[in-house]
């Protein structure tokens, strides 16, 4: 594995930028995640729009600015969570980094979809909990369950956040999708005369989720282009430890994420899961690849 470059300048202004931002990120998460776990208690989207809120204080204590281009799904832009009558959205991205979740999380309106065993960290797993992050197994004992969890929040009016590859990765390429992912978005139609046991969740007519493409890549660095040599300051994949990786993260002045929103697809318009999963990876991996050769304008129609 590549060392990471380190932040030019003095080593000792950047360790002490890092613990006043590791100050400031501690005082800021535990506060803000009480409040909202007080907001739980109250009906409506007061806790969607405060989730958002968490996050993008985070990504500025993070020195993190984000550019976004193209349009979330069944929005003309806003801070709002889906009106009622859209149809709910399930948002597909690569995923490369721990930051990859405060990023997405402000700028789409909802909740995440993770692996099970983030939900027993000490710290990550409480914030995650509190934020209504929904963890799966990935066991077929508890595909079912999981699957109609999935399939009522998005009946309830969330939107959900998946990173298909089922894993984060260096950040240098997209790796493949895999279309076990999508099977709450296509749901295969049941066999005349049977009967699910227990009985399958399903949409309403016309109103099962679409699937919006999402592209990231982190494309500045102390106001430089990101190359390959610079990529794995943010990577955080395989077994690498968190704290060191953090550490080292918030040492650096300032970064930046690019963001594509692709068109949605519809679900309907492909023939299986396969097809949806593949059509969906082409446009991340393409806009991803845009983004890495640092293009200051990108058109999301054109991946």
């Amino acid at each position: 594995m590549e060392s990471p470059p380190v932040p030019s300048g003095s080593r000792l202004w950047a360790r002490l930028r890092a613990a006043v931002r590791l100050f400031a990120i501690i005082c800021w998460v535990p506060s803000s995640v009480s409040f909202e776990a007080l907001l739980l208690l109250v009906p409506g989207t007061a806790k969607i729009r405060w989730t958002r809120v968490i996050w993008g204080v985070l990504c500025r204590l993070l020195s993190l600015t984000i550019r976004v281009s193209g349009t979330r799904a069944g929005t003309v832009g806003g801070a709002r969570a889906r009106a009622r009558g859209e149809r709910p959205v399930i948002y597909v991205s690569n995923h490369c980094s721990w930051l990859d979740v405060p990023v997405l999380g402000t700028v789409l309106p909802s909740v995440f979809v993770a692996k099970g065993d983030i939900g027993a960290w000490p710290v990550m797993g409480t914030v995650s909990r509190i934020g209504r992050t929904i963890f799966v197994s990935r066991q077929r004992s508890t595909t079912g369950r999981e699957r109609d969890e999935m399939v009522s929040r998005l009946i309830e009016g969330d939107n959900l956040v998946l990173f298909p590859e089922g894993t984060s990765s260096d950040g240098m390429r997209v790796l493949p999708f895999m279309s076990a992912f999508f099977a709450i978005a296509k749901m295969p139609p049941m066999r005349k005369g049977a009967e699910a046991d227990p009985p399958m969740l399903t949409y309403a007519p016309g109103m099962a989720p679409l699937i919006q493409p999402v592209s990231l890549v982190y494309d500045r660095l102390d106001g430089l282009n990101v190359n390959r040599h610079r990529r794995p300051v943010f990577s955080w994949y395989g077994d690498m430890d968190l704290a060191p990786h953090v550490w080292q993260l918030l040492q650096w002045r300032s970064m930046r994420a690019s963001v594509i929103l692709h068109p949605p697809l519809d679900p309907d318009a492909f023939p299986s899961r396969k097809a949806l999963a593949q059509a969906a990876w082409k446009a991340v991996a393409e806009g991803a690849a845009q983004l890495r050769r640092n293009a200051e304008d990108v058109d999301p129609q054109a991946s």
